[in-house]
C-alpha cells in the first residue's frame, strides 16, 4: 500500500485505534515479502494487515510467517491474493467489503437517478448546442424521470442489499435475481425475487451487483441484452465480465438501450472504442468503490476486527473458504 493511501486508509484518529490494538513490531509497515527487513516481521506477525496491492499470501508466505492466526484485509475481495491454503492451516480472514460496498451503492442510485433523468445524453446536447432542450428532445430519449420506476437488481450482494434499501427513497418497485436467495429473503430485503429473463424485459432500470466468478462471466449476453425493452438504462458497479461487451456495444450504438458503465471488458476499452463517443453512454474511472475521504471507513472497521480478535472475539466481517465461489 503506498504511503499517501496509507495514511488516507489510517487517518490520525483511526491510527490511535490501531496502535491501541495491536503490539507493532518495527517495521510494522511492509510493501512487499521479499527483502530480510520484511522476513523479520513476518517470522513474529500473528497478524497481517493488509490492503489494495497486497502481495500473494501464499504457502511461501505461510512457510515464513508459522505464527499467523489472522489477515484483516482493509479493502475489498481477498481472492486476488489469498491462497486457500491459509484456510487450511486454520487462518482467520476478514474484510472491509462491508464498508466499500456504501459508496458504490451510494454511486449506484446517483447513476440510477441521473440515468433516469437522461442527465448524461441531454447535458451533452446541451454543451453541443447551448440552448434550452424542446419538446423532440425529450421525446427522443423514450421515457424520463423515477416515477413509478422499476429497478432490476441483479444479485443481492452487500453492494445489491444497500442499493435496494437506498431505491426507497425514489420509491422504486425492485426486481431481485439471485440463485442464492429465497423469495422470502428478497421479500424482506424489499424485493420481488424473480428470474433473469423476467428481471430484464420489465425493468426501466437493470443494475448489476453480481459477483464476477465463471458462473457470472456474460451473465448479460447478446440474448439477455435483446430482452431489455427500448430506454431501458443498465448500470454496472460490478466487473465488466459480467456483460458481453460486443453485444451491448449493438444496442448501446442503435440508440435502444442507455448505459452507466464503471467497469467494462476489457478496462479500459480501446482508444477508438465506439462506446468512448456515444451521448447515451456515460463511462467513469472504475471509481464506484472507497476515493478519498471514504477509504477511511475501511480503515475504521479494520481496525474493528482487530480489536475484536486481540479480545478473543468472533470477527463481525469473515470471509469463509465456502463462501468464495460465490463472492466477489
Amino acid at each position: 500500500m503506498a504511503p499517501g493511501l496509507l495514511d488516507d486508509v489510517f487517518p490520525p484518529p483511526v491510527r490511535v485505534r490501531l496502535e491501541e490494538s495491536a503490539d507493532l513490531q518495527p517495521p510494522y509497515v511492509i510493501s512487499e515479502f521479499g527483502s530480510p527487513e520484511a522476513a523479520d516481521a513476518l517470522a513474529g506477525a500473528e497478524v497481517l494487515l493488509t490492503g489494495w496491492g497486497c502481495p500473494p499470501i501464499d504457502s511461501t508466505l505461510l512457510h515464513r510467517a508459522p505464527g499467523l492466526r489472522a489477515v484483516i484485509h482493509a479493502a475489498g475481495t481477498v481472492k486476488t491474493f489469498l491462497a486457500t491454503e491459509a484456510y487450511e492451516r486454520g487462518v482467520a480472514v476478514s474484510s472491509a467489503a462491508e464498508a466499500n460496498a456504501v459508496p458504490v451503492a451510494e454511486f449506484t442510485l446517483a447513476a440510477i437517478i441521473m440515468g433516469a433523468k437522461r442527465a448524461f445524453p441531454l447535458s451533452q446536447l446541451f454543451r453541443t448546442r447551448r440552448t434550452h432542450r424542446t419538446e423532440a428532445d425529450l421525446d427522443r430519449q423514450h421515457w424520463i424521470g423515477t416515477h413509478g420506476l422499476t429497478v432490476g437488481v441483479i444479485g443481492a450482494s452487500r453492494i445489491g442489499r444497500r442499493v435496494i434499501e437506498l431505491l426507497r427513497v425514489i420509491d422504486a418497485d425492485v426486481l431481485l435475481y439471485d440463485p442464492y436467495v429465497s423469495a422470502a429473503e428478497a421479500d424482506l430485503l424489499g424485493a420481488r425475487l424473480t428470474d433473469l429473463d423476467t428481471l430484464v424485459a420489465t425493468s426501466d432500470v437493470v443494475s448489476v451487483h453480481a459477483p464476477d466468478t465463471p458462473a457470472t462471466r456474460h451473465l448479460l449476453d447478446a440474448r439477455t441484452i435483446g430482452l431489455m425493452r427500448p430506454g431501458t438504462l443498465l448500470v454496472n458497479t460490478a466487473r465488466g465480465r459480467l456483460v458481453d461487451t460486443e453485444a451491448l456495444t449493438e444496442h448501446l450504438v442503435s440508440g435502444r438501450i442507455d448505459a452507466v458503465l464503471d467497469v467494462t471488458d476489457p478496462e479500459p476499452l480501446p482508444h477508438g472504442h465506439p462506446l468512448w463517443e456515444l451521448p447515451n453512454v456515460f463511462i467513469t474511472p472504475h471509481m464506484a468503490g472507497a476515493q478519498g475521504n471514504e477509504v477511511g471507513r475501511l480503515g475504521a472497521l479494520a481496525v474493528d476486527e482487530l480489536t475484536r480478535y486481540a479480545r478473543g472475539l468472533p470477527f463481525n466481517h469473515p470471509v469463509h473458504l465456502a463462501d468464495l465461489d460465490r463472492i466477489a
